[in-house]
């Protein structure tokens, strides 16, 4: 097993690593849509705050030199599905024509306040 770390300002309390490399594979950490240098969370609505956790799950992925073609796997917690739509469009957005195996829970609160969390699993080529 291999930590992967990422080099950021704001200091994390949480007792996790973003990432944990083990057989083949990335296990990323949930992901807030939060600033991970400043600590603030992300303004506007569910679509910032979308954007906001996939570039933290893409920072994750550099960190371990990947990229979003590498996730097989993503679970996206949301405070409401009725921002289904949304996040479904931000999602696409991101990672184009590839399309990994999804989850999406609804959840009444998530840390901070923040709108959105996400998880993943990506391969690592051999």
């Amino acid at each position: 097993m291999e930590k992967v770390t990422l080099d950021v300002k704001g200091v994390n309390k949480g007792h996790y690593t973003p990432g944990i490399l083990s057989n083949g594979l990335l296990f990323i950490s949930g992901q807030l849509s939060l600033d991970m240098d400043t600590r603030r969370v992300a303004q506007g609505g569910v679509r910032e705050h979308m954007k906001k956790a996939l570039v933290n799950m893409g920072r994750v992925l550099k960190a371990a030199g990947l990229t979003s073609d590498n996730v097989v796997q993503c679970r996206i917690y949301v405070a409401g599905m009725e921002n289904w739509d949304d996040i479904n469009e931000e999602y696409a957005a991101f990672f184009g024509e590839h399309k990994p195996a999804r989850l999406v829970v609804s959840t009444n609160e998530l840390h901070f306040g923040c709108m959105v969390e996400i998880e993943a699993v990506a391969e690592c080529p051999a």
